[in-house]
């Protein structure tokens, strides 16, 4: 609420609460009297037929910075009740909330009884939601991207490793240690960087996600806090970041499979040939 309280609506007050862009458009504020007319509640006199209308008295101004700032006015259901002449508890719809908003594509199945419809919030407000959740695809895209790259860049250090490490491998071959032994120390030479890369990024994540409104009010930008708010919003769901932790370490331990194997397939006699 940028102005007045909602709880200003009250059956009979007729008083209205007016979306940011609505009253910036009306240039009306808190006080101002606007003229609301329903075509819904139209009734028949001499002149013909007449919609319903009143006046209103702005209670209240509303920001939630979407477009529904420039669409939407709340008043009393009684109010609304008595303009479109309907009995007191007879209503034009109800609405349903749902803990999950998506799951809106099961409930709409659901047959009503004649003379009902359903309409889903994506029909009038779907389009913010939908670019939101292919911003989120699009964010876990480029998450796994981002691990590819560092999982090539292991694999691509270790394969260098291997080759200049070719004699020093053939020379432990010649002293009798086996192909697993050789295994075992490239697998734990890459595998280190990725477990130990993947902690720290993890630890460094949490704490910007954690630390990210004192940060920015510490810089000035933090808008949200300025204007009174609590500041961004910040979720942190642990399986979320168990699952990349865990999927970051899998990547790393799989890029040193085929360095390992290459090293521990090493000839002593061909590596020491030129020593």
């Amino acid at each position: 609420m940028l102005g007045g309280r909602l709880a200003s609506l009250k059956g009979g007050d007729y008083q209205i609460v007016l979306g940011q862009g609505v009253a910036r458009r009306l240039g009306v504020g808190l006080g101002d009297e606007v003229r609301l007319i329903l075509t819904e509640g139209t009734r028949f006199t001499p002149f013909g037929r007449v919609p319903a209308q009143r006046l209103f008295t702005v209670s209240g101004i509303f920001g939630v910075g979407a477009d529904v700032d420039d669409q939407i006015a709340l008043i009393a259901i009684q109010d609304a009740q008595r303009l479109l002449r309907l009995p007191e508890h007879q209503v034009g719809g109800l609405r349903l909330w749902l803990d999950d908003p998506f799951a809106a594509d099961a409930v709409i199945k659901t047959p009503l009884p004649d003379g009902y419809q359903w309409q889903d919030w994506r029909r009038e407000r779907g389009e913010l939601f939908q670019a939101v959740a292919m911003e989120k695809r699009m964010m876990g895209l480029m998450l796994v991207l981002i691990i590819a790259v560092a999982t090539f860049n292991i694999l691509s250090a270790l394969v260098m490793v291997v080759t200049d490490k070719e004699g020093e491998v053939a020379i432990l071959r010649t002293m009798g240690m086996n192909e697993s032994g050789i295994v075992r120390i490239f697998m734990v030479l890459g595998a280190s960087s990725g477990v130990i890369g993947a902690l720290f990024g993890a630890l460094a994540g949490l704490g910007l996600c954690l630390g990210l409104n004192p940060l920015l009010s510490g810089l000035g930008l933090n808008l949200y806090m300025a204007a009174g708010g609590s500041g961004l919003p910040v979720i942190v769901e642990p399986m979320q970041v168990v699952t990349i932790l865990a999927g970051a370490v899998l990547l790393s331990f799989g890029a040193t499979l085929y360095p390992a194997a290459r090293a521990a397939r090493v000839r002593p006699a061909e590596a020491l040939r030129h020593e």
